[in-house]
């Protein structure tokens, strides 16, 4: 399939999901009152899909290849957040695995595609 817009890609997609599970759970109870995790956990999750998309359209692979850095760092920083919703009783057990393992899917999607554009970096050289 060729990728004729930022919403093509399937990391994208994936962050989209993440972004939208993040929200899911930060906004109920105790999470949505802890306005600074809330905050940032939400920010983080929103900078992935942010972050693939502004690169698609940043005008060089090596460019993009920067901004799907960020996103990868971006899903990171989501799980480690996660660390702190579990341990303050903000999600349960089921809710932390699931997002976790979405952020790590996410992750490798990026990481595929940071492989395809470096290759076809140096097929192009």
């Amino acid at each position: 399939m060729k990728i004729e817009c930022f919403e093509d890609i399937e990391g994208w997609q994936e962050a989209r999901v993440l972004a939208r599970m993040v929200y899911e759970v930060s906004s109920k109870g105790r999470f949505a009152r802890d306005l600074r995790l809330r905050s940032q956990i939400e920010d983080a999750a929103a900078s992935v899909m942010a972050n693939i998309a502004e690169g698609f359209d940043a005008g060089s692979d090596a460019e993009f290849i920067r901004f799907l850095g960020y996103a990868r760092r971006s899903a990171s920083e989501v799980q480690s957040h996660l660390y702190i919703a579990l341990d303050r009783g903000y999600v349960t057990q089921e809710e932390f695995e699931a997002i976790y393992q979405k952020a790590t899917q996410v992750k490798k999607l990026i990481n595929g595609f940071i492989r395809y554009l470096r290759q076809s970096c140096r097929k192009t050289a």
